[in-house]
């Protein structure tokens, strides 16, 4: 694991090289210049840096985003939600975690990033223990913490989609063939096998997430 540096008043681009910097929320807010295909956090005030999400996890999400948006525009002119977007960072505290995919619902406007917590946050869990634990525990925890009604977990190796909610104590765990629907998008029906299948088939050496930093 890298130590821990202080970051310099004046923080030039960052990297890999970068992980176990030590930063403000203000200061990593800041950055504007990074090295690309890899995804940066703040947790305890240290940057941490991952490896660029797999070609599966990527290829998932976009099946996810094809399905919304097809839901969209069957919606008769209804905005069934007010946006969806990739790799976009929550804020917990003073930590900032970036989640695979979130959905904005009931602000009746476009949403402020940094400051609109999403009602609904999603993950598709990254290969190794590791990863599969922040995604199943930590985010669980973090995203329901500062507001997120739900999170869903899709998860391509238990072939499932979990879903926890605010306002349940037990998860629902959704199997490989079968569909999930939520109160919060009325009529919207997510298809797990669809997405699923667009996760499979590509070059296992693609499943490369690398924790540079904790």
């Amino acid at each position: 694991m890298p130590t821990a540096t202080l970051a310099s008043p004046r923080i030039g681009r960052i990297g890999p090289g970068s992980a176990g910097m030590i930063l403000k929320p203000k200061e990593f807010d800041a950055i504007t210049d990074y090295v690309c295909g890899y995804r940066y956090e703040l947790m305890k005030g240290v940057l941490v840096v991952h490896g660029r999400p797999s070609v599966a996890q990527v290829s998932a999400n976009e099946e996810l985003n094809y399905q919304l948006r097809e839901f969209a525009a069957r919606s008769g002119g209804r905005n069934p939600f007010d946006a969806t977007l990739p790799e976009q960072y929550i804020r917990i505290g003073k930590e900032l975690r970036q989640a695979d995919r979130v959905l904005w619902l009931g602000l009746g406007r476009r949403p402020n990033v940094k400051k609109d917590v999403p009602a609904i946050a999603v993950e598709f869990v990254s290969a190794g223990k590791r990863n599969a634990f922040r995604d199943y525990e930590t985010k669980r925890v973090e995203y329901l913490s500062v507001g997120a009604a739900e999170y869903w977990i899709i998860d391509r190796f238990r072939r499932s989609l979990t879903v926890h909610r605010k306002t349940a104590k037990k998860p629902i765990v959704v199997g490989e063939f079968e569909t999930y629907e939520t109160k919060l998008l009325p009529g919207f029906v997510l298809h797990l096998d669809e997405i699923l299948v667009a996760a499979d088939g590509w070059d296992p050496e693609e499943e490369e997430n690398e924790e540079l930093a904790s």
